[in-house]
């Protein structure tokens, strides 16, 4: 390994199994120290019997590397405030946060009830944007004591908040509005200097292996591209000072492949110059979409 990440702490949420998991051992064995955060439930995000987090920790340890277990829910104020004082209180410091823990409620939206909707939105959303607050928080106290930091946040968004995902609705609102908060976090935190950037991975965790079984099934020989560890390598790199210059990003990470996802931006326009009634808006609009681009296929249509 590079050490590229030699002496930097790294907060890796939702890092018990799957992606995190996977992440988090990156890290580790680029010399980083890991805060492995996991509060241990399973898929539909109801409390499990004991939290993988002390596996992982268990798993760094015996390669050589340091790392502490934290059960807390990173979807609270207080467990997100935890989050940063651990990282504080056992290691000193605290250089990237990587925002991975999620999980699904799939429904189509006729039979998504209140419950499914706002609690995937709290674990995915605000679980992302707590934890990015309080680090943030503490990297702006840095800076304006006159230490700036070279730190990191990568986020996790998904396909499905860049195109929608047939029977995830709540999903795919939740992966879009990440997407949206590392454009702003990008903007606001520059001056700290605190980057931004987010991924959308395609690999086999929990949340995959059931809803696309057999894209994700492991192959009986060579390289099998759905593993969650082919996306590590990118946000390590993402998450080291290695990286600097880049923020504000979105990157696609399948197999081998890493793509720089662009977003909305304008396309064909036209000004009338006045109001325009229904009728002449409506005759508008057909053109233009004659000269746009066709959008990206919802994935399961």
């Amino acid at each position: 390994m590079s050490g590229i990440c030699d002496g930097r702490v790294v907060v890796v949420t939702g890092a018990g199994r799957g992606l995190g998991r996977a992440h988090a051992l990156a890290f580790a064995a680029e010399g980083a120290r890991i805060v492995v955060n996991d509060l241990g439930v399973g898929l539909d995000g109801t409390p499990g019997p004991d939290s993988p987090a002390g596996r992982v920790v268990a798993e760094i340890h015996a390669a050589g590397g340091e790392a502490v277990a934290h059960g807390g829910d990173i979807a609270t104020p207080r467990g997100a405030a935890s989050l940063v004082t651990t990282a504080l209180e056992t290691y000193g410091r605290l250089d990237t946060l990587v925002n991975n823990a999620g999980f699904l409620r799939d429904r189509m939206l006729v039979n998504l009830d209140e419950d499914d909707w706002d609690t995937v939105l709290r674990v995915h959303l605000t679980g992302h944007f707590l934890p990015l607050k309080h680090a943030a928080a503490h990297w702006r106290a840095e800076a304006r004591a006159g230490r700036p930091p070279a730190a990191r946040i990568v986020n996790t968004s998904s396909g499905a908040g860049l195109l929608g995902s047939l029977g995830q609705g709540n999903y795919s609102a939740a992966k879009a509005g990440i997407v949206a908060l590392t454009l702003v976090a990008a903007a606001e935190l520059a001056r700290y200097g605190v980057q931004v950037n987010a991924i959308a991975p395609a690999a086999r965790t929990r949340m995959t292996e059931r809803t696309f079984a057999e894209t994700m099934a492991a192959p009986a020989s060579g390289f099998d591209a759905m593993a969650p560890e082919n996306v590590s390598p990118l946000v390590v790199w993402l998450g080291s000072a290695a990286s600097t210059g880049v923020t504000g990003r979105v990157f696609a990470a399948e197999a081998g492949r890493i793509t720089v996802m662009e977003g909305w931006r304008p396309g064909p326009t036209t000004d009338k110059g006045a109001r325009w009634s229904p009728g002449e808006a409506g005759e508008a609009v057909r053109k233009l979409l004659t000269e746009a681009e066709a959008p990206g296929a919802v994935y399961g249509a």
